[in-house]
């Protein structure tokens, strides 16, 4: 058993290491071959441990290190968290990872791009089956590290290499206080072990001004990782790679991660109400203000980017609201649905010949009809139309913040609402209407190849059927809430919030459907019926135009942060540096100079001089000697 444990983040790290050394002398053929099968032989293995799992294991490689009285050791802990994050790692990216062969067939950088793809999958397992928060660092900057080198694969334009750079620097800021978090747990409960911290969480007292620190640093990471305000703003940008990018890191692995985190610290955080409550409220702003910017983004992947960071605000609500079961729910839903969204924008994007702008587009619908029935799935789940996963694991969010606070739940509600307005504008200006593009677009249109659509067409599936994993309690004891039950061993001291009556749960789910109905009757009349076109930026006014600048973030950060750093940059190399530095190196260096000239005129080869001051010296040195005697 421990050997399948070790072998399932093994294999992507041969991949990486085959595809990346011998990958150009490869035919493409071969290296998505061994690229492939570096994931989809570990899904396979993860799914076997998941059907004979009995017990939690953990798996100790080898002793890492021990320094004083803290032991370490590279060890894997497979339990009931730890294995279904596997299964959506290896899962998801396996398609992922089909779909990228097609995808990427033509670029020169094929075998690179596998052999980031492999690293990238290997560094998520290390993070998600790591026993240890010290493992869990390594993955957590192994996902960043690869993460840069995804976003920026195309790097001779520049504004991918910026925007890689961003990434790579707000990430750095957000693990800065993970591991600050980290080196806490470390100083106050003398170990980094899940189990050990767990064990020992119930010797501190509930909001224990320790934890809350702790939390509070261990969340800014997850604020980095999982792109919540204010780090949200790398992870738009990241659309500057190619699309198999945006959905690996978009949709089950890297920005999942500070959820993992934080379900995985459960039994600290359960004690720590008021950092709760933080995150409660961090994570409702971050769902609005990007569905908000969502709404007058004109680039398809730009607005399944901000859906993804309010996606994300919306598990971070749940997980403040001790909803932990219900936030991961959402990371499982969110991870079928949002990588068939990217991965049709991909389809989309393929079809247009590059284009990703949806002024461009209009009328796909009967030119690409597999990539438009899928990709129309995938809308309805993110909207909430039932029977879809995305509407349970979010009418279950709503339900928890109902109970939990009622304002909170009106603001997730309409956070909801603005994301059935932009998936619906987005889905109407792609694949309704007249084209809008290029004869030449027109003519060279196609539906994608069978191996890019086959896992759209499971992602659909996934995506239908995926809501069962966790029905709402109220329809029976026998097929309910599975996915409760089965994490419920690895909750240390949750509290159990009373569910709601049968007939509030009906109430809060009508409320829910009559404004997604509402909002879809809309924005077909809009879109559709009326025909209305997506405006340019520039001819916006109002909310529109700051929907469309992104609520001016970015220009704020640079005026704020960028901009300083860089004039002090400027000051430091022109004056400090040029003047000061440099006066202080080359003043030293003139003063030795100049004291050696003079010393040189001395050594001048005279006899007569050097016996006149061979008798001047003993002349002083006498007066010098006559002095002190007295």
């Amino acid at each position: 058993m421990e050997n399948i444990i070790y072998l399932i983040p093994i294999l992507p790290l041969f991949g990486f290491l085959i595809c990346g050394i011998f990958g150009n002398k490869m035919p493409k053929k071969v290296v998505g071959i061994i690229a492939n099968l570096a994931v989809w032989i570990p899904f396979f293995l993860s799914v076997y441990l998941f059907s004979t799992f009995t017990e939690p294991i953990k798996a100790s490689l080898f002793d890492w290190f021990t320094v004083d009285h803290l032991h370490v050791s590279f060890s894997f802990q497979i339990d009931q968290l730890s294995l279904i994050m596997m299964m959506i790692v290896t899962g998801i990216g396996s398609l992922i990872h089909l779909y990228s062969i097609g995808y990427m067939h033509e670029d020169k950088g094929f075998y690179k791009f596998f052999s980031y793809l492999n690293l990238f999958i290997f560094s998520m397992l290390l993070l998600v089956m790591g026993s240890n928060f010290l493992i869990l660092f390594i993955g957590w900057e192994g996902v960043g590290f690869c993460s840069y080198l995804l976003i920026g694969f195309w790097y001779t334009n520049k504004e991918y290499g910026y925007a890689a750079r961003k990434a790579f620097v707000m990430n750095r800021i957000g693990d800065l206080g993970l591991l600050i978090g980290i080196f806490m747990l470390f100083y106050y409960f003398g170990s980094v072990e899940y189990t050990d911290i767990a064990a020992k969480a119930n010797l501190f007292k509930l909001n224990d001004p320790i934890l809350i620190t702790a939390t509070i640093f261990l969340f800014v990471g997850a604020m980095g990782k999982s792109a919540q305000i204010p780090l949200y703003t790398w992870l738009p940008d990241a659309m500057a790679g190619p699309t198999p990018v945006s959905a690996l890191i978009h949709a089950a692995t890297m920005v999942t991660a500070g959820i993992y985190m934080i379900i995985r610290s459960n039994a600290i955080y359960s004690l720590v109400p008021i950092t709760l409550d933080f995150i409660m409220y961090i994570g409702l702003a971050t769902s609005i203000l990007a569905a908000f910017i969502g709404l007058r983004q004109n680039d398809i992947k730009k607005v399944l980017a901000y859906s993804t960071v309010s996606q994300l605000g919306l598990m971070f609500t749940a997980l403040g609201a001790e909803a932990y079961t219900t936030a991961l729910f959402h990371v499982i839903t969110h991870a079928f649905f949002k990588a068939l969204l990217f991965l049709g924008a991909g389809s989309v994007i393929h079809a247009m010949s590059g284009e990703q702008d949806m002024r461009y587009m209009g009328g796909l619908r009967k030119k690409i009809p597999v990539t438009y029935w899928t990709f129309l799935i995938g809308t309805l789940a993110i909207c909430g139309i039932p029977p879809l996963a995305g509407m349970f694991s979010k009418d279950e969010i709503l339900v928890a913040l109902w109970t939990k606070n009622k304002v909170i739940w009106g603001l997730t509600l309409f956070s909801a609402a603005l994301t059935c307005i932009y998936m619906f504008r987005l889905l109407f200006l792609t694949f309704f209407g007249e084209f809008k593009g290029t004869e030449e677009q027109k003519k060279h249109m196609h539906e994608s190849p069978a191996i890019m659509t086959f896992p759209l067409i499971i992602l659909a599936i996934l995506t239908t059927i995926g809501g069962g994993l966790n029905l709402p309690h109220y329809l029976g004891e026998g097929i309910s809430q599975k996915l409760a039950h089965w994490l419920q061993p690895i909750y240390v001291g949750l509290h159990i919030h009373e569910e709601p009556s049968f007939g509030i749960e009906m109430t809060l789910l009508a409320i829910t459907l009559a404004v997604i109905a509402l909002v879809a009757i809309v924005s077909y009349n809009k879109y559709v019926t009326r025909k209305i076109q997506a405006q340019i930026v520039e001819n916006m006014s109002g909310w529109e135009k700051i929907s469309a600048h992104a609520a001016y973030i970015n220009e704020f950060y640079n005026e704020v942060i960028v901009n300083p750093v860089l004039n002090l940059g400027k000051f430091l190399k022109n004056i400090v540096d040029k003047y000061i530095i440099n006066g202080i190196v080359e003043g030293t260096a003139k003063t030795v100079k100049g004291c050696g000239s003079v010393v040189r005129l001395i050594q001048n080869g005279n006899v007569e001089f050097y016996v006149f001051a061979m008798s001047l010296g003993i002349f002083i040195l006498l007066l010098v000697a006559e002095f002190l005697s007295h």
